[in-house]
């Protein structure tokens, strides 16, 4: 008797290889995904503004990416002695506005150029419950932990996201037409908004991307919601905060996600990078021992025959760490 609910998943047609470079924006999950790109060293850049969660911020970055905007000082707010942006995570604020201008643009300013190359834009929606800060009017990406009564919140209609990003999508085909777009719903659950509240929030994510794939972008979507919900199942698949997808989880969906998109080769050249970056994470106690240096030796063949299949990859850092114990 089998005791999941499994599903197949249609094997996109559109490959990714190590040669195609690829955005994912969004909430968390975006991230995590996307961390699984930069363990294996392929082309990734993943959410240039940090983390944004609704389909409004995703927009705000997408145009601040391809608009080339240059954030000014009248831009940033001061809350505790702390520079920040509205539309910025965290990591982009400090005490000093220059340095927060200098993180945002030089962060914008690559994004510009990657996504000019880029092969897939993979776009993460965690919520569509946004935050308008009372003083602009505007919708926010983060609140920055400022006092609630600073905000007024409120649900996005279907109509709303559908609007807002038919017009992103018809900017993106015309600027980038050979990029694909794929949407995908986070599995995190937006516990602040109660869970009939967060149930709720996905359903109008869910209707307003349904009609979103009938663009002439032709967009796609990864059913990476559906795996944890439905497939998975079970809460020994969150992790501690009965929230968040577990690592074993994130795994799951990854090769899910893998099969969907690389084809066999793809998959092949991955898990040798994986080894080797296994092999470079292995802290050795007797560097200067015989087994050690047999490793080493291996670890450099395995780096050199990478090299040879995958030109642009950089494996730098774990060769020179190799190199380093062959000269002790």
């Amino acid at each position: 008797m089998e005791l999941r609910t499994t599903f197949n998943i249609t094997p996109s047609k559109n490959k990714i290889t190590y040669n195609d470079p690829v955005i994912f924006i969004g909430s968390c999950f975006a991230t995590s995904i996307g961390r699984q790109f930069e363990a294996g060293h392929m082309p990734v850049l993943i959410n240039p503004a940090g983390t944004v969660y609704n389909p409004v911020s995703v927009c705000i970055t997408l145009d601040t990416i391809t608009g080339g905007k240059k954030y000014k000082i009248e831009e940033l707010f001061n809350y505790n002695d702390t520079w920040l942006s509205l539309n910025h995570y965290t990591d982009f604020s400090s005490d000093k506005p220059d340095v927060v201008l200098d993180k945002i643009n030089t962060s914008s300013a690559f994004a510009r150029k990657f996504i000019q190359k880029s092969k897939f834009l993979f776009v993460t929606f965690g919520t569509a419950r946004v935050y308008r800060w009372k003083r602009s009017g505007k919708i926010v990406s983060n609140c920055h932990k400022m006092p609630v009564t600073e905000f007024t919140n409120e649900l996005l209609s279907v109509k709303d996201i559908v609007t807002l990003w038919e017009k992103q999508l018809d900017k993106l085909h015309s600027l980038y037409p050979e990029l694909k777009i794929v949407f995908t719903i986070s599995p995190v659950r937006h516990w602040k908004d109660t869970a009939h509240g967060n149930q709720i929030s996905k359903s109008v994510l869910f209707l307003a991307i349904e009609e979103l794939l009938n663009h002439p972008a032709k967009p796609d979507y990864f059913p990476a919601y559906e795996l944890v919900m439905d497939d998975l199942r079970d809460y020994r698949f969150y992790d501690e905060d009965m929230l968040h997808p577990s690592a074993s989880a994130v795994n799951y969906i990854w090769k899910k996600f893998s099969e969907c998109y690389f084809d066999k080769k793809t998959i092949e050249l991955y898990g040798e990078i994986i080894k080797i970056k296994k092999g470079y994470q292995h802290r050795l106690n007797d560097v200067s021992g015989t087994k050690t240096r047999e490793f080493a030796e291996t670890i450099l063949r395995q780096i050199a025959n990478a090299e040879k299949k995958i030109p642009s990859i950089d494996l730098s850092v774990e060769k020179h760490y190799f190199l380093k114990i062959l000269k002790v």
